[in-house]
C-alpha cells in the first residue's frame, strides 16, 4: 500500500509549469508557476501552500456580482475558492451545452484569478449541493431503467460526454495552462452512495481524456473514505467538527502526504418546516485553528451560500424539501454582506498568513432598498391557461412527457356516485386535488398517505389533480426522482383511466402566455403587480402573505416560496431591477391571504408558522407498542463519533423498525442520532424513498432542528436530537421507522451525533415488526 502511495504521490507532485495571468502590467513577462502534492505540504512555486479555500457556486450569485463575492472571500482571508459545475444547468437537454449567464463558469474562474484567488473545480458529473437532483439532469430519468451513478452505459456515456465538454470549456484555465485551476474533482463523496471503484475509476479516466492534468482528488466523510476508494487519487475527507478524529480516518487511506478538508461547515442548510440553521460559532473557530496550527488545509462550504434561484433546489431523503434562500449560516451572508463570523475568521486567518501574504480590505456592499406594500391586482388563474392535452390511460411520471420542471395537471372524469376513497400509488411531490373546480384534498409525500376522500356526485365530475414538484433529491440512492401523479389512481378500488396531461413548465414561454384579468380569484392562479423604482438596490421581497409557489421579478426567477417557513421573503438582486417599471409575478397554488407584496431591508430567515401547514401535524396520531414485543437486539454502542455496523444474530423482518435508547454516555436525558442505515439480508443499505417517522417520544423543533427526520436524511452533519428547550423528557427514548413496506433487515448503521454536545447514546434496544405502533 505504501509503495502504492509513494507512486501516487510521485506522479502528483510532477512540476505543473504555467503561465500567470495575475501579471504585473500589459508588457510584463508572465510569471510562471507550479502547484504539486509533496510528501507533507501542497506546493506552490516549490513552497508550502496552505489551502485556505471557501465553496462559492456561480449559480447561486446573480452574475454582476461575481467580482463582488470573490472579493468579498478574498478578504475573509481565502487564497482559494471552491466551485461546483451542475451538469443539469450546462446540459439542460442532450447535447445542448449552455455556458450563458450564471453557466459562465470560465469568466467566473477568471474573475477569481483577477482578484487574487486560486481555484480548485468540482464538475461532477455528480455533486449534491442541495441543488436539484445532485446536478443531474432529469432527462436522464426517462429511460426506466437508468442506474444513476453507475457503469450502466446510459448512465456513464452522457456524462462522459458532458465531462469532454467541461474539458473543452475549462480546461485551459488549469494552471498547467496559465489560468488558476489547481486541482479537480472526481464525483463527489461517492463511498457514502457506492463500492464501485470501477465506476471511480471511469470517471477519473473521463476527465483525464477531458484533458484535465492537474492533480484530481476525491472526498468522502470519515465513516466511507474506504467505500470506493481506488487508489489512484487524492483523497480528502469531509466534516463540520472533530478535525483530529477525522484527519486520524484520512490517514488510515493516506499516510503520507497533506492532509485537507474537503468540506468543512460553518452552519447547514434549510428545508421548509423546520428552524433557520445556525452554526456553533465557537466549534467553528477553534476547529479552524486546529487546522490552522497543524498546516492542515481546507475549504469552508459555504464561505457564501447565496441563494438557489429559480426551481434549483434540492430534497434530502427521503423527502425534505430544501428551501431556496441558501444562506447557509455562512459567513458571507445570503445578500453577500459580512458577517461577524465573517470578521472572526478574517482576524484568525490574519494570524497564520503564509509569508508574503496580506488580506485586502472588503468591498462596499451593494446598496439597499425598501419597496412600500403593493398589491397584485392581475390575475390568470391555472387552469384558464392550460396547453393543448396530452392524452394517456393511465398517469404516468412527468419525465415520461418530456417535462423536467414545473408543475403537471391530471384530468379526468369520474361518474357518478356515493363517496369513495381516491387512492394513488403516489404524488412526487404535491398533488391538489379538484372536484369540479372545488379543492378537496392535497396528497403531501410528506406523510406518504396518498388517500383523498370523494363526497358524493349526482353526476359524472371534472376530477383534477395539479402536481406540483419541489425538487429531486439531491442525495443518495433515491435520486431517481421521477415527479407527478403516480399510477395506478383509484376511486373506491377501481382503477381510473382516460386521461388529460397539461404540462405547465413555468418557463418564460408560459409566463408570456398567460390570459391576465381583474382579480380576486379562487383556485390556483398566477398574480401580477408593478412597482415603480427609482434607484434599485437589493431587497427582500415580503411573502408572508402568500401560501405556496414561485416568484419571479422582471423574467427572473427568485425562489419558491411557503408560508410554513422557515424562509418568508426572497431575495431580490437589485442587478435584476430597473429604474422605472418593475414587473412582480407570483404563482400561489394555495392563494394569498392578502395578495400584498412589499421589499423589506432585511431578510426573514428564520419565522416558523406550523398553524398553517395544510398538513397540520407531521406526526401521524398513534401510540407505542411495544409490550406484547420482544427485542431482536440489545447492546451497547462504542463511545466516540464514528460509524459503527451492527450485524443481528438472525436476520428480522417487519413493517416497523424501532430503535430504543436507554441510556447516554454522558448521563444527561438527551438522545440523538446523526443518521441511521438498515441492511438488507445481504447487507445491502435499503432504500430510504417510502419512509416516514412513524413515531417519537420527544425531538427539538424550536430551540433547533432537531427533527426525527434528521436520523434518516443521509447527512451526518445534522441530527435527531430530544427535546431540551421547553422540557427535558428522560430516558428511554424511542424513535420509530415505517419502512413503507415489510423489509428483511439483518443489521444497521449507526452514525453518532457528529459535533461537541450531549446526545450520544450508550445503551440500547432494536425491535422489528408489523405492530410497533397502534392508532
Amino acid at each position: 500500500m505504501k509503495k502504492k502511495l509513494n507512486l501516487i504521490l510521485a506522479a502528483l507532485t510532477v512540476c505543473l509549469a504555467a503561465a500567470n495571468s495575475l501579471l504585473a502590467g500589459v508588457d510584463s513577462a508572465p510569471v510562471r508557476h507550479t502547484f504539486a502534492i509533496g510528501t507533507n505540504d501542497f506546493l506552490l512555486d516549490g513552497h508550502r501552500f496552505q489551502i485556505r479555500c471557501g465553496e462559492i457556486h456561480a449559480a447561486r450569485v446573480p452574475k454582476e456580482y461575481w467580482r463582488n463575492r470573490l472579493q468579498m472571500a478574498r478578504a475573509m482571508g481565502l487564497n482559494t475558492v471552491c466551485a461546483y459545475l451542475f451538469w443539469n444547468q450546462i446540459e439542460p437537454r442532450p447535447g445542448q451545452f449552455d455556458w450563458s449567464g450564471q453557466g459562465d463558469l470560465a469568466d467566473f474562474c477568471r474573475i477569481a484569478q483577477e482578484e487574487g484567488l486560486w481555484v480548485i473545480l468540482r464538475p461532477g458529473p455528480y455533486a449534491c449541493a442541495e441543488w436539484e437532483m445532485g446536478g443531474l439532469p432529469w432527462w436522464l430519468l426517462k429511460d426506466p431503467s437508468l442506474k444513476v451513478r453507475s457503469r450502466d452505459p446510459h448512465f456513464l456515456n452522457p456524462a462522459r460526454a458532458y465531462l469532454k465538454e467541461v474539458g473543452r470549456e475549462l480546461g485551459p484555465l488549469q494552471i498547467t495552462h496559465g489560468g488558476p485551476i489547481l486541482m479537480v474533482q472526481v464525483e463527489n463523496e461517492y463511498g457514502f452512495f457506492g463500492r464501485d471503484k470501477q465506476y471511480m475509476n471511469d470517471i477519473r479516466q473521463a476527465l483525464l481524456d477531458a484533458g484535465f492534468d492537474v492533480p484530481l482528488f476525491c472526498c468522502d466523510p470519515p465513516s466511507h473514505l474506504k467505500d470506493g476508494y481506488a487508489g489512484n487519487l487524492f483523497p480528502v475527507v469531509n466534516f463540520g467538527s472533530d478535525p483530529e478524529q477525522s484527519f486520524a480516518s484520512l490517514r488510515e487511506i493516506l499516510p503520507q502526504g497533506p492532509l485537507m478538508c474537503g468540506e468543512f461547515y460553518p452552519g447547514w442548510f434549510d428545508t421548509w418546516g423546520a428552524p433557520h440553521h445556525l452554526g456553533n460559532r465557537t466549534q467553528y473557530l477553534a476547529d479552524l485553528e486546529y487546522m490552522l496550527k497543524h498546516d492542515e488545509s481546507f475549504s469552508i462550504y459555504m464561505a457564501h451560500g447565496g441563494t438557489t434561484f429559480g426551481l434549483w433546489s434540492g430534497c434530502d431523503r427521503p423527502f425534505k424539501p430544501d428551501t431556496s434562500s441558501y444562506d447557509y449560516d455562512a459567513p458571507i451572508s445570503e445578500a453577500g454582506w459580512p458577517t461577524k463570523k465573517f470578521y472572526l475568521t478574517r482576524d484568525l486567518f490574519a494570524k497564520y498568513l503564509l509569508p508574503g501574504e496580506t488580506i485586502p480590505a472588503p468591498p462596499a456592499t451593494n446598496p439597499v432598498i425598501t419597496i412600500a406594500p403593493v398589491t397584485a391586482a392581475e390575475c390568470a388563474p391555472v387552469f384558464a391557461s392550460l396547453p393543448a392535452a396530452l392524452h394517456d390511460q393511465q398517469p404516468r411520471n412527468m419525465e415520461a412527457y418530456d417535462q423536467g420542471y414545473g408543475c403537471i395537471l391530471y384530468r379526468t372524469t369520474v361518474p357518478a356516485g356515493p363517496a369513495a376513497t381516491l387512492t394513488a400509488a403516489a404524488v412526487h411531490d404535491f398533488g391538489y386535488v379538484y372536484l369540479e373546480g372545488k379543492r378537496i384534498g392535497i396528497f403531501d409525500r410528506r406523510t406518504q398517505d396518498f388517500k383523498i376522500h370523494l363526497p358524493a356526485r349526482t353526476n359524472d365530475a371534472q376530477l383534477d389533480v395539479l402536481v406540483e414538484p419541489m425538487g429531486r433529491v439531491n442525495f443518495g440512492p433515491e435520486m431517481a426522482d421521477r415527479k407527478g401523479l403516480i399510477a395506478p389512481v383509484k376511486l373506491g378500488g377501481a382503477t381510473l383511466t382516460g386521461w388529460k396531461i397539461f404540462r405547465l413548465p413555468l418557463d418564460a414561454e408560459m409566463l408570456a402566455g398567460l390570459k391576465w384579468q381583474r382579480g380576486p380569484v379562487q383556485g390556483p392562479a398566477f398574480w401580477r403587480a408593478t412597482v415603480n423604482i427609482e434607484k434599485p438596490g437589493d431587497t427582500f421581497l415580503d411573502l408572508r402573505g402568500w401560501g405556496k409557489g414561485d416568484v419571479w421579478v422582471n423574467g427572473h426567477c427568485l425562489a419558491r416560496f411557503w408560508n410554513i417557513g422557515p424562509t418568508q421573503t426572497a431575495y431580490t438582486p437589485g442587478c435584476w431591477l430597473h429604474p422605472g417599471t418593475n414587473e412582480i409575478v407570483i404563482l400561489d397554488l394555495l392563494g394569498p391571504a392578502k395578495p400584498v407584496v412589499a421589499g423589506l431591508a432585511r431578510p426573514i430567515l428564520n419565522e416558523l408558522r406550523p398553524q398553517l401547514d395544510f398538513a397540520r401535524s407531521r406526526r401521524p396520531d398513534v401510540s407505542l407498542n411495544l409490550a406484547s414485543t420482544k427485542p431482536v437486539f440489545t447492546a451497547q454502542f462504542e463511545p466516540g463519533s464514528q460509524m459503527q455496523e451492527i450485524k443481528f444474530p438472525a436476520p428480522a423482518k417487519g413493517y416497523y423498525f424501532c430503535l430504543e435508547a436507554m441510556s447516554s454516555f454522558d448521563g444527561k436525558p438527551f438522545a440523538a442520532v446523526g443518521e441511521l442505515d438498515l441492511l438488507d439480508a445481504n447487507g445491502n443499505p435499503i432504500s430510504h424513498n417510502d419512509w416516514t417517522i412513524a413515531y417519537v417520544d420527544s425531538e427539538e423543533r424550536v430551540k433547533e432542528d432537531g427533527s426525527a427526520e434528521n436520523a434518516i436524511d443521509g447527512q451526518t452533519a445534522n441530527y435527531w436530537h430530544t427535546e431540551w428547550g421547553a422540557a427535558q423528557p428522560g430516558y428511554p427514548h424511542q424513535l420509530v421507522l415505517n419502512l413503507g413496506k415489510t423489509e428483511t433487515i439483518s443489521g444497521f448503521r449507526y452514525v453518532p451525533r457528529q459535533s461537541d454536545g450531549p446526545g450520544r447514546i450508550k445503551d440500547y434496544r432494536i425491535y422489528v415488526g408489523d405492530h410497533l405502533v397502534k392508532k
